[in-house]
């Protein structure tokens, strides 16, 4: 596993904080058009997706690894599926921990 680039713990909220990093996180797909994803974040915030692009069907919720590239969206180096059920909820609580108190702990 390579450490030497972690990817920090996000939601629509604390998208903001790591502009030009890299950041994942998991957002509910509301659209794919093949030239971006347009998502909701476990917060709800909608997001845009560039970059990567899938070369499979997108679940309901999908894992995004890539680089901040605005509040409201993030250029993609990785897209994985993460399914059609999630508990949105208690990831957004991780990312809550992860940019907040604990974040020590993350990074």
């Amino acid at each position: 596993m390579d450490t030497s680039s972690p990817a920090a713990f996000v939601n629509g909220e604390t998208l903001r904080m790591y502009i030009g990093r890299k950041v994942r996180l998991v957002i509910q797909v509301i659209q794919s058009d093949g030239g971006s994803i347009i998502g909701k974040s476990t917060d709800d915030h909608q997001l845009v997706i560039k970059g990567s692009q899938p070369t499979h069907p997108l679940t309901t919720y999908v894992e995004v690894i890539g680089i901040a590239d605005s509040n409201q969206s993030v250029i993609a180096d990785i897209l994985t599926n993460f399914g059609d059920n999630f508990d949105a909820q208690n990831y957004n609580q991780l990312c809550q921990l992860a940019n907040g108190e604990y974040k020590h702990l993350f990074i």
